[in-house]
C-alpha cells in the first residue's frame, strides 16, 4: 500500500516537480518498494494510452442535417445577425489562435514523440548516473580486471555484457553493477579518467530500439549513445565530448 507522503512524493516525481535531490530520493525509494514502483508504472501507462488516443470524434454529418430540420423556417433562411462587441471579437481571435496551436501540436508531435522518449531515457540515465556517485552506489563488484568482473554478471542477466580493459589507453576499469532501465535489468560498466567516473549502460538491442542520439547534455553531463553487435550502449560522464567520444571508440571497437 502507498502510504500519503510517498504518495504525495509519486505524484510530484511524475509531474516533474520535485528538486534533483529529491527526484535522486524518490528513484531509490523505488527500487525498493514494490507498491510505489507499481502505481508509477501504473501511471506512465495511463499517461502513454491518453497520448496516443485520438479523443476528438467529428460529428456525422446526419447529425447536423437533423439539427438543421429542427430549426425555424426562418432561422434556416434568414440567420440573424447581431452585431459583436469588440471584446467578443478578441475572444474569436482568441479562440482561432488556440486552436491553430492545438493542431499544430497534433502534427508536431508525432515527429518529435521518438526524440522525446531518448531525452527521457537520457534523463533517467543521468539521473543512475548522479545516483552512483554517492557512497557506496558505484559498483556492486569493485575490481579492475576483466576477468572478474565479466563472470560477476553471469546468472544475474539473460545477456553477457562485453567488458574491455581500457586502463592502458588511460580508462581503467574500476568495477560494474545492475541497473534498471526501460523495464528491465541492465548492465553498468564504471571507469575513470583521472577523477571522472564514467557508467557505461549496456543492454541488448531491439528492432523497437530507439534511433541513437549521438551527444546530449543532461544536467551538465554528457550522454553519448550507439548501437553495435547486437547491444544498445549508453556512456554517461561530465568528462569533455572529445575524450568521451575517444573512450566509445575503445570501448566498442
Amino acid at each position: 500500500m502507498v502510504h500519503e507522503d510517498n504518495e504525495r512524493l509519486l505524484n510530484g516525481y511524475f509531474d516533474g516537480e520535485l528538486d534533483l535531490i529529491r527526484s535522486v530520493e524518490f528513484e531509490e525509494h523505488l527500487r525498493t518498494c514494490p507498491d510505489c514502483a507499481r502505481q508509477f508504472h501504473d501511471q506512465q501507462a495511463i499517461r502513454q494510452r491518453l497520448r496516443e488516443a485520438n479523443l476528438y470524434e467529428r460529428a456525422p454529418q446526419s447529425l447536423r442535417a437533423r439539427i438543421r430540420a429542427q430549426l425555424p423556417r426562418e432561422a434556416q433562411s434568414k440567420p440573424a445577425v447581431k452585431p459583436r462587441s469588440p471584446a467578443l471579437e478578441w475572444l474569436a481571435i482568441a479562440a482561432a489562435i488556440v486552436i491553430a496551436v492545438v493542431l499544430g501540436t497534433r502534427v508536431i508531435i508525432p515527429n518529435i514523440r521518438g526524440h522525446e522518449q531518448t531525452n527521457l531515457l537520457s534523463q533517467e540515465i543521468v539521473a543512475s548516473h548522479i545516483r552512483s556517485l554517492q557512497p557506496g552506489h558505484l559498483f556492486d563488484v569493485q575490481s579492475t580486471d576483466q576477468h572478474t568482473v565479466k563472470p560477476w554478471f553471469d546468472g544475474k542477466l539473460d545477456f553477457a555484457p562485453p567488458v574491455v580493459d581500457l586502463a592502458d589507453h588511460g580508462f581503467p576499469l574500476v568495477g560494474g553493477r545492475l541497473d534498471y532501465l526501460e523495464n528491465r535489468t541492465v548492465a553498468v560498466l564504471v571507469y575513470g579518467r583521472k577523477l571522472h567516473v564514467i557508467n557505461l549502460f549496456i543492454w541488448p538491442a531491439s528492432q523497437e530500439s530507439i534511433s541513437p542520439v549521438p551527444v546530449e547534455t543532461v544536467q551538465g553531463y554528457n550522454v553519448l549513445s550507439w548501437k553495435k553487435n547486437g547491444f544498445q550502449f549508453r556512456a554517461v560522464s561530465d568528462l569533455n565530448v572529445d575524450e568521451l567520444r575517444e573512450f566509445v571508440r575503445l570501448a566498442t571497437p
